[in-house]
């Protein structure tokens, strides 16, 4: 499994309006470009996990989905239409100990 320490970003913080990225989310796509830890992604159909650290027991868990996907199409140049499962799991914990795990495995449906 992968940790990137970073807290995740929400869809809410990171458009304004329709076609914007906030700066907030562009601040984000640059960190993750430089945290995402070097490694391949499954060829063809995988599954996904992710666990998210947040701080606020208010978050939604599927909330910061999108982006975090988005910067693993990006650092890792693959369409994320080849997703065939997903786990999502969040955990609570302190203000500045957010982070985000993540791993891979080979579809087998």
């Amino acid at each position: 499994m992968h940790r990137v320490k970073i807290k995740p970003l929400s869809v809410n913080g990171a458009w304004q309006g329709k076609r914007f990225k906030t700066p907030a989310y562009k601040q984000y796509e640059k960190d993750m470009m430089s945290l995402l830890p070097k490694t391949k992604m499954p060829e063809g159909k995988f599954n996904l996990y992710i666990q998210f650290g947040l701080s606020s027991k208010n978050a939604d868990v599927d909330n910061p989905v999108k982006c975090f996907v988005d910067c693993l199409q990006k650092k890792y140049g693959f369409n994320d239409r080849n997703i065939y499962g997903m786990v999502i799991e969040k955990v609570d914990v302190k203000k500045g100990d957010e982070f985000i795990c993540f791993e891979t495995n080979e579809y087998e449906g």
